[in-house]
């Protein structure tokens, strides 16, 4: 990857010791940018913190503690003067049919997922306004404006992110401010392993279960760090777009569902005029 020639930005990542968070952390700090990494366990960034010295500052961070996210981001201010990227990354998984999801996986899941993210975006927000200036990459998901079986609440919170993302881009352009909905293919990262909750499951839905698995069988997650050009080009861009789906096979399935979703408005379009 060949250096760039614009100034060196300042970069926060959430998520940032594995998966997309990482390798996005790795490609700026590789490229002469500097890096705040935050993850819940900062260990797996000590190679990239010996590598790189001060360009990289590590912090201990639970998304889900609104008051620590304020301070970590004092801390990457304090310590680089300024924000220009936001990676708004860090996130878990939940797998499990909507009747089969206890209260608490539900709350646990958009403590992380949804609000962890919103209070990202309250805790920087005052500091890009000040600065007139800055770029929020709000991580969702390839379909937010859809749910699929077995991942209703995950995608329930993406979706409401992207809704969220899509009110804060009109709410801060005046102030300079960009922000971007990254919506990413099936990558090869611990989300689903590691980073997953699984529900219990239901007999009642053993037949459905057995379809999705046939479905997904032989599908492949991509290598994340394919994705990592993609969004240093996207910071890079003068005008960037307000959503940005990783993965040219995503990108073919989204158009496919963007194309259903219009199908299904026409199938209803006279029904619909009746209403008024």
């Amino acid at each position: 990857m060949t250096a760039h020639t614009s100034p060196s930005r300042v970069w926060f990542v959430t998520g940032a010791s594995r998966g997309l968070g990482r390798v996005v952390a790795e490609a700026a700090l590789e490229r002469g940018d500097r890096v705040v990494g935050t993850a819940r366990d900062t260990a797996p960034l000590a190679g990239l913190a010996e590598q790189y010295g001060g360009r990289l500052l590590a912090l201990p961070l639970d998304v889900t503690d609104r008051a620590a996210v304020f301070s970590a981001v004092r801390q990457a201010v304090d310590a680089f003067g300024r924000l220009d990227v936001v990676v708004n990354n860090a996130g878990r998984f939940l797998l499990g049919m909507v009747e089969e999801t206890t209260e608490q996986q539900a709350r646990d899941h958009l403590d992380v997922n949804l609000f962890g993210a919103l209070w990202v975006l309250q805790a920087v927000l005052p500091h890009l306004r000040a600065q007139g200036s800055g770029h929020i990459l709000q991580v969702t998901t390839m379909a937010p404006f859809g749910g699929f079986a077995s991942v209703g609440l995950y995608g329930a919170g993406k979706a409401a992110l992207d809704s969220v993302g899509a009110a804060l881009a009109m709410e801060v352009e005046p102030f300079g401010i960009r922000v971007t909905m990254v919506q990413p293919r099936g990558y090869a990262t611990e989300l689903f392993t590691r980073g997953a909750t699984l529900a219990a499951e239901r007999p009642e839905y053993a037949p459905l279960r057995a379809r999705l698995a046939a479905m997904w069988s032989g599908v492949e997650d991509a290598d994340p760090a394919k994705a990592a050009p993609a969004l240093l080009e996207l910071v890079d861009m003068a005008d960037p777009p307000r959503r940005l789906v990783l993965g040219g096979e995503a990108n073919t399935r989204v158009r496919q569902m963007l194309l259903a979703l219009a199908a299904e408005h026409a199938r209803t379009e006279e029904l619909s005029g009746r209403a008024g």
